[in-house]
């Protein structure tokens, strides 16, 4: 296994596991309690960021955000971008 397939593999855990976060943190936007918590803050710390980038492309309608939704669906082929960067990078160089 190269190294490069190693950053492969890490990138597409932390595609997971940034998904479970979004996930994690659309339940808690409901839970106003939890939402305000040290935890609910982490995540929106977390979040937040990456989420807002969709909010300006859809904005919230009433009480319904779906740039979570959106920006979840968009995640794999942001992560597949990168990977397909690195090899042909990686390629270029080592020839």
């Amino acid at each position: 296994m190269s190294a490069l397939d190693i950053v492969i593999m890490l990138l597409d855990r932390a595609r997971y596991i940034y998904q479970i976060c979004i996930i994690i943190y659309v339940f808690m936007s409901w839970l106003p309690n939890v939402k305000d918590s040290p935890v609910g803050r982490l995540f929106a710390r977390i979040c937040e960021p990456y989420l807002s980038i969709f909010r300006r492309l859809i904005p919230p309608i009433g009480f319904i955000d779906l740039s979570p939704i959106l920006a979840i669906i968009a995640l794999p082929f942001l992560v597949d971008g990168i990977i397909l960067v690195l090899r042909y990078t990686i390629g270029v160089f080592l020839g």
